[in-house]
């Protein structure tokens, strides 16, 4: 159904179960090294294991290739390039077609595959193939080119908004912040690689692939292999990690469906890390220009974010950098837009929490120098500037308690201690200072469907489409189904990630656990419905506890009402009314404690602490742990990843997990997480909000705040690597 009038008080508000730090009930499957990920499959005959050769050229034409010698390499079963390919869709945004023809948009899109009896014959055979190019001028440089910038299309996103009339007021405004704050590509560097199995029998395809949206893949596969969708079956029972690159279809879902079919077998394919880097996605480098104006009692009067982002020509995608912008302060005069340069360089797509979390790197340190020019404290600054409704289209919000974890935040870390100066705490050779930010993350209502079953032995047996990325969906829909029908997570049959099930919302911008769990809410309401009326009690009465139904003196067990088949009930969400009608959005604020090396410019945290607000929280637990992954990206995002484009031949140089370098242990301190009570009721009948992605929103900006405040310099050039540290140590005279 439509969600446009809130649910009243329902199942959910009892939290016997929802909302408690139930452990994974799939857990145990993964520590005994029992549950299959896409390459780990071993359904149906033995596979042929594939290899894909990608291009070695940024933008160019195919003028030579000799495949004789792979062709008769041990144990080779197919080379495919497209003089071989199967006939594809033509590319358009609805497709993703592979070695369709000998231009090649950009350095690591597929040229070759080799299928073999084995993963090394295969790669073996694939550098025995003979390429010669003929280099095309290719558009590699960002900065160079944001000149060039075009306004991409509105699709989830608008381009430009605004209000007010920002080109008179912000130069009038007293105290004025006009700055540049620059961030870097960066790769999601999940733990799993893209992966598939293929096979056909007849003409249906079922892939088993790493994949975080499987509808979607499903319609994208069938589009571009020309198939009907009902054809193609698409399998992620365990997806490991994905931070939005497995949002998409690549190479090794599309070639081993055709190798499969040319060959009547199974074909595996595992893209390498490397080829993770230039043939997937990656998140799009930013220039964000912030202009802020401000009274001198530190209310803003002008707020302008004017970015420039990339994308492959033809890509309609865009990085949402100005996403917080538009929500986050009040300002009566308003810019924020967004540019496109075009790059033949592998896509930009999304990351995790695409807009804010790069946005509010610039975003909230921007604050922060608007705080120390107007010598207010950073939180009061941030309260200050509060608004009572959405500063730009004047929707109400849903439920905001940004102040609170401002407040609470302060409290919790001992804020009142921090020095207002910059360099006057030392620890040894360390210089020590605090940092802090805003949170914000949009909140996202998604199509979803669900299907229940009752069993004759008393278990319920759970189905949709839905993904788990390592995020917990099976544990959080087990105890939605669990708190509804009054059942232990024992009983419950949790069937999820293949799309023979009912369509779902899948896992992606932190709409998963509401979108499909509010399904599951509305296929469980309808089974006990049916089970009330059968059992002649009022549904909105009756208790369902303990694997019985109760009314009065009336107790019935569950499984009296199954049949010899089950007892099956359907439920649906979709998004209403309410979706437009209220800002919908979680919130909260870092805070964080760093140490700067004097001599080396080495960046330690000390110490981070995250307050949110994200209406129900379906699991304490895997909350807290979603809340810590963001964080940890924060770090990341501050001092450590940049995905180094080789602006002469178009490629990511560091492309692995070598060299592009994402936090380890040793860079993680000790983080804490606190989540304030909140009920949305307008966000969906969970009255939950979407948590993975807050985390990371304005984590990175904390850090560099912090920075700031231990040493004296202002980095707006993420990384914060020690080189511009020493380099502004030495401008300042230390």
């Amino acid at each position: 159904m439509d969600y446009n009038i809130p649910e009243g008080a329902t199942p959910i508000d009892n939290e016997r179960l929802v909302g408690k730090p139930l452990d994974r009930v799939d857990g145990p499957l993964k520590v005994q090294g029992k549950a299959p990920y896409a390459y780990e499959v071993h359904d149906g005959p033995k596979p042929a294991y594939g290899y894909l050769l990608t291009a070695g050229s940024g933008k160019a034409k195919i003028n030579f290739l000799d495949t004789e010698k792979a062709e008769a390499a041990a144990g080779v079963l197919l080379v495919m390039t497209y003089r071989n390919a199967s006939a594809q869709g033509d590319p358009s945004p609805e497709t993703v077609p592979q070695l369709r023809g000998p231009e090649i948009m950009h350095n690591g899109e597929a040229i070759a595959l080799v299928v073999a009896a084995c993963f090394e014959q295969a790669r073996a055979a694939a550098q025995l193939i003979e390429v010669g190019y003929e280099h095309l001028d290719g558009a590699y440089n960002f900065t160079a080119l944001t000149g060039t910038g075009i306004i991409p299309p509105e699709g989830m996103f608008k381009p430009d908004s605004g209000a007010g009339d920002f080109e008179t007021n912000f130069p009038a405004a007293p105290v004025q912040v006009d700055v540049t704050y620059t961030t870097p590509a960066q790769s999601q560097a999940m733990m799993e690689p893209h992966a598939t199995l293929a096979m056909w029998e007849g003409d249906k395809l079922t892939l088993y692939t790493a994949n975080q949206l499987l509808n979607p893949a499903q319609k994208t596969i069938a589009a571009t292999l020309q198939l009907p969708p009902e054809n193609v079956r698409v399998v992620s029972r365990y997806v490991g990690g994905g931070f939005g690159s497995k949002l998409k279809v690549f190479g090794d879902a599309i070639c081993a469906a055709m190798a499969a079919k040319q060959l009547s077998r199974p074909v595996k394919i595992a893209l390498t890390r490397q080829q993770i880097f230039n043939h997937t996605s990656h998140r799009s480098a930013t220039i964000q220009r912030l202009r802020l104006g401000a009274a001198p009692d530190g209310k803003l009067i002008a707020i302008a974010h004017e970015n420039y982002v990339t994308n492959l020509p033809g890509k309609t995608f865009f990085e949402p950098v100005g996403l917080a912008t538009t929500m986050l302060y009040a300002a009566p005069h308003r810019r924020i837009t967004h540019r496109m340069v075009e790059l033949d360089i592998t896509e930009s797509a999304s990351m995790r929490a695409p807009g804010e979390a790069v946005g509010m790197l610039g975003l909230e340190c921007a604050m922060d120098e608007l705080a120390e020019k107007l010598d207010i404290d950073p939180v009061e600054l941030r309260i200050l500037n509060e608004p009572d409704k959405n500063p730009e289209d004047g929707t109400p919000y849903s439920a905001r308690k940004l102040v609170e974890c401002l407040r609470e935040g302060a409290a919790r870390f001992g804020w009142n201690k921090r020095s207002k100066t910059p360099g006057q705490v030392r620890d040894g050779n360390f210089l020590v200072g605090m940092g802090m930010a805003s949170a914000a993350r949009g909140n996202l209502l998604q199509p979803s469907k669900a299907e229940v079953t009752l069993l004759p032995d008393g278990t319920l047996n759970v189905k949709t489409a839905m993904t788990d990325i390592g995020t917990g969906s099976y544990t959080i829909l087990t105890q939605i189904a669990g708190e509804m029908l009054g059942l232990p997570p024992g009983q419950i049959d949790m069937e999820l990630g293949d799309t023979d099930f009912p369509e779902a919302s899948g896992s992606g911008g932190s709409w998963g656990a509401a979108s499909s769990g509010s399904s599951v809410f509305y296929a469980c309401k309808a089974l006990r419905e049916k089970i009330a009326a059968a059992a002649e009690m009022d549904p909105e009465t009756a208790v369902f506890e303990d694997g019985f139904i109760r009314s009065g003196n009336l107790s019935r067990k569950l499984a009296e009402f199954a049949g010899s088949d089950g007892l099956t009930a359907a439920g649906e969400v979709k998004p209403g009314k309410l979706e437009d009608e209220f800002t919908q959005a979680g919130y909260g604020a870092h805070f964080c404690e760093v140490g700067v090396d004097v001599d080396t410019g080495e960046i330690r945290v000390r110490r981070m602490l995250g307050v949110f607000a994200a209406g129900r929280i379906l699991n304490a637990k895997t909350a807290r742990s979603q809340a810590i992954g963001g964080m940890v990206f924060g770090i990341g995002a501050a001092l450590t990843e940049d995905a180094v484009v080789d602006t002469r031949y178009g490629f990511i140089v560091n492309h692995d997990l070598a060299e592009y370098h994402i936090p380890v242990h040793a860079d993680v301190p000790e983080i804490d997480v606190v989540y304030l009570p909140e009920l949305d009721d307008k966000a969906n009948p969970l009255k939950a909000k979407g948590v993975g992605e807050l985390g990371i929103s304005g984590a990175g900006a904390a850090i560099a705040n912090a920075v700031y405040n231990a040493c004296g310099v202002r980095i707006r050039e993420f990384p914060l690597t020690v080189d511009k540290v020493i380099a502004g140590l030495e401008s300042l005279g230390l």
